[in-house]
């Protein structure tokens, strides 16, 4: 990296648009209003292209661009294939959890969980939620910027971690999800546009461009890999990351939250799918731009390998490779937005569950607004600090494995209570709470038992299994426990009738229907993994 400097422009760059950014937050914050409604769901007032815009900026963090360029340039498209996993879960989104989520106004996932399941199911999600979004969520996203940033900048890194998360809680703590979900679509913009760029600027460096990768490493384009693949085998892929990705997109509070932030059902549902549009694209500011960076190394052998232990400073070599001044200040204020947005809206969440279920559900039922936008002020500070201070420990494992090791764990046990309370009124209050507690044992026992037989299975089959054993462990307590009263579970329990959500039950022009713009996307998709499969 002694070749890479920063020019004046570069810097003007950077420090206009991180500038910009913060203006936006600040003045979003000043026309909120100042209830708890508005701070923490914005008052309802979102349009679609706010929810869509916020649904991916949340979902980019760091680990998603320096994480996914990294898995990308080791081992090929593969590694990422749930960056496009996104049709099947949105589908089921759209289909079963927003019309609840919305029908009985639901402003917390631990709200569904407490009125299916009582308040046990309610406090173990708000436990462990709080805990995996200080410990396992944030801090892969303030490290990647920051290990980035001070490789480029030659800036010392903790001072780095210190400056994102003090500019980024700034505008969040004071202005709540409405600052959030605008500085996101601010932010989208940048990442998208100057990361579209960067791949055609780093393509062009390529003789033969793409066609000519294509040819000299096939493997590396395609989505397939084989359920005996060590990294990323698409059996594994299927049957785990689906799991993974319906929690992540309709059980996650930080997800969910920007769909309950919806003027309207139709706003809501529009918002999905302009999301599903955006991350058809994404895939150009991280997967692609790995495998580009490893046909210049690796093939062309231009300048040393990274392999095998330093693949997460791909993203830093690309942008000292390929990009010229003023891209450069372009990307990396893309990257800083990026991990902004992800910072924002973690925190935001956490303010929110913190605040509406544990303070105001068990300290202070009787709390003022104002007292209860101050208590998130301050629990989503508090969080800030601690994830700033736990993030360097995430250089021990790697970003991409950190995180999605991480998600997947977590993931497995909720997403199988929600879905079984959902899908089955059977499912009784017992069967969710020994689900919550039994999923998480479950994956204890089944990581030690191959430990002890020296089998080694990959994490995501690991996942699989204990979403299948915890979902079977459900239908036994729940057989042998006494099954709940239909009035109170019955608005929770998906019925045909919520498909009349998808347009909101009114009759629209063809060009302002969910349905159409959802069967365009889907068409998009399908040729995607048709074109690299």
């Amino acid at each position: 990296m002694n070749n890479f400097h920063l020019s004046i422009l570069d810097v003007c760059i950077i420090v206009g648009m991180t500038l910009f950014v913060v203006f936006v937050g600040f003045k979003a914050a000043k026309h909120s209003k100042k209830t708890s409604k508005g701070y923490f769901l914005a008052s309802g007032k979102m349009p679609w292209y706010l929810i869509g815009a916020a649904f991916v900026s949340t979902s980019v963090g760091s680990e998603a661009i320096v994480g996914s360029i990294g898995a990308t340039y080791h081992g090929g498209l593969g590694l990422v294939n749930w960056e496009w996993w996104t049709l099947p879960t949105y589908t089921l989104t759209m289909i079963f959890f927003i019309p609840m989520y919305l029908r009985n106004k639901i402003s917390t996932v631990p709200d569904f969980l407490q009125n299916r399941y009582g308040p046990t199911c309610a406090n173990i999600y708000t436990v462990v939620m709080l805990f995996a979004y200080v410990f396992v969520f944030l801090p892969p996203i303030i490290y990647g910027g920051s290990i980035t940033f001070s490789a480029l900048t030659g800036w010392n890194v903790y001072y780095v971690i210190a400056g994102i998360v003090i500019l980024t809680g700034s505008y969040t703590l004071i202005g709540g999800l409405t600052a959030v979900m605008w500085t996101d679509a601010i932010q989208l913009f940048f990442l998208i546009g100057g990361g579209i760029i960067f791949f055609f600027v780093a393509l062009g460096h390529i003789p033969g461009g793409w066609n000519a990768m294509v040819e000299a490493t096939p493997e590396r384009f395609h989505l397939y890999y084989p359920p005996s693949d060590p990294v990323a085998p698409f059996l594994g892929l299927v049957v785990a990351s689906f799991g993974v990705f319906l929690f992540y997109q309709s059980s996650n509070q930080v997800m969910i939250q920007r769909i309950l932030s919806a003027r309207s059902v139709w706003d809501g549902m529009m918002g999905i799918v302009f999301a599903g549009f955006v991350n058809l694209i994404r895939p150009l500011v991280t997967c692609l731009l790995g495998i580009i960076i490893f046909y210049w190394l690796d093939v062309m052998q231009m300048a040393p390998s990274l392999l095998p232990n330093n693949a997460d400073k791909a993203f830093s070599v690309a942008l000292e490779t390929f990009a010229p001044s003023g891209l450069r200040g372009i990307i990396m204020a893309g990257l800083l937005a990026a991990i902004m947005a992800a910072i924002s809206s973690l925190a935001n969440s956490i303010s929110t569950i913190f605040s509406l279920n544990i303070y105001q559900g068990y300290i202070n039922k009787n709390t003022s607004d104002k007292k209860l936008i101050k208590v998130g002020q301050a629990s989503g500070g508090i969080a800030l600090l601690l994830a700033a201070l736990v993030s360097p420990l995430v250089g021990t494992v790697g970003l991409f494995k950190y995180f999605q090791i991480g998600v997947t764990y977590i993931a497995t046990p909720f997403i199988s209570v929600i879905l079984m309370g959902i899908f089955w009124k059977r499912t009784t209050y017992k069967a969710g709470v020994y689900g919550l507690i039994g999923g998480v044992i479950i994956q204890i026992i089944i990581v030690l038992f191959f430990w002890v037989l020296h089998i080694k299975l990959h994490w995501l089959y690991i996942g699989a299994i204990a979403e299948v054993l915890t979902i079977i462990l459900i239908i036994i307590v729940s057989l042998q426990s006494d099954p709940p009263r239909e009035s109170q579970i019955d608005s929770y329990v998906w019925k045909s009738s919520w498909l009349k959500y998808l347009d909101d039950g009114k009759k629209r022009p063809w060009y302002k229907q969910v349905k159409f713009w959802f069967s365009m996307y889907a068409l998009a998709w399908f040729l995607i993994y048709w074109m690299f499969w």
